[in-house]
């Protein structure tokens, strides 16, 4: 074997040692989370359940940093660009994926710039009207869709938000025509709905379920591909009258590109084992959702399809590209 056969060798063997060695002195210092909305909303409360348990787990603590505007994706580029050390993560929602599919000039590419870890949750969201809406099911809603020369309208939080492009999905697998009526957030979405502004609403089950309690609002359908058991009574919209509909939002953790498999694999392995903590699961449900792991594998697949998903969509619907 000539020399230089030798020394590239003794430099592959080198690199194939070094990744084990560097998992296992890692973590030596304290992991930080970027998610990118308000403090104290959903992503937030997800990142640090998951974050405190992962710290157990590490052996160092997990610091959770909000970094919000641009639907998530200021957070999303400050992972992309950070070190790919294992140290800076970035809690994902699913509208990581959309927002892939809206803005054009991302400083970072969707996939393709991120390690994926694990998923963390996934949740569906609520076809939600008023409690003495003459509209008993979904299939009212496609009902009255054909039945009028116009569009029936909902409300969503807000332009380009996944409630909002769930809409869009469900029109164009339904063949109805549909009105989207844009909000400041949730919140505004639910007054105009108690106000009769609009006869429906897609919702995240926080933002609803205090007023389902209290009786002023009613649950017409859940739109993942299974019953939420938050309410086993609710048929699902493929149950009526969409078949093959399915929209859920999904939280999970990505890295920087780059960042070396077995750092992956030890971040996958130990957040598996946070979700298993009875006070994580317990959280995720009080939110709607539930505690739910995968392969980092199984998590690109995922997002690459939302992507793909999404993408459709919002070319199909017309959406103009931020």
């Amino acid at each position: 074997m000539q020399r230089r056969d030798l020394l590239a060798l003794g430099a592959a063997w080198g690199a194939s040692t070094a990744l084990p060695a560097l998992a296992q002195a890692w973590p030596e210092r304290a992991l930080k989370i970027y998610q990118g909305f308000a403090p104290g909303g959903n992503a937030d409360a997800i990142a640090r359940a998951v974050g405190v348990e992962l710290g157990k787990t590490l052996g160092q603590p997990v610091v959770v940093e909000s970094q919000t505007g641009a639907g998530g994706t200021i957070a999303a580029g400050s992972v992309a660009r950070a070190k790919p050390d294992g140290y800076t993560l970035l809690l994902a929602t699913g509208g990581h994926a959309v927002a892939g599919a809206l803005y054009q000039h991302l400083p970072y590419r969707t996939v393709a710039d991120f390690e994926a870890i694990s998923t963390v949750t996934f949740f569906p969201f609520l076809v939600v009207v008023r409690a003495d809406a003459r509209l008993r099911g979904f299939g009212d809603v496609l009902d009255a869709a054909r039945a009028k020369a116009d569009a029936v309208s909902y409300g969503s939080a807000g332009i380009g938000s996944t409630h909002h492009l769930a809409g869009e999905l469900l029109a164009k697998m339904a063949k109805v025509p549909m009105l989207h009526v844009p909000y400041r957030g949730d919140a505004a979405a639910v007054t105009a709905l108690l106000s009769g502004d609009v006869p429906f609403i897609i919702a995240p089950p926080t933002a609803v379920m205090s007023n389902i309690q209290a009786g002023k609002l009613r649950a017409l359908a859940t739109t993942g591909p299974q019953r939420w058991p938050g309410l086993p009574n609710v048929p699902t919209v493929a149950e009526q009258g969409v078949p093959g509909y399915d929209v859920r939002s999904w939280a999970g953790l990505l890295a920087p590109a780059g960042t070396p498999r077995p750092i992956v694999d030890r971040l996958n392995a130990d957040t598996h084992k946070a979700l298993q903590a009875p006070a994580v699961r317990q959280r995720l449900e009080d939110m709607g959702g539930e505690a739910r792991g995968s392969t980092p594998d199984e998590m690109k697949a995922m997002v690459t399809r939302e992507l793909e998903k999404w993408t459709m969509v919002v070319a199909e619907s017309q959406i103009p590209r931020q």
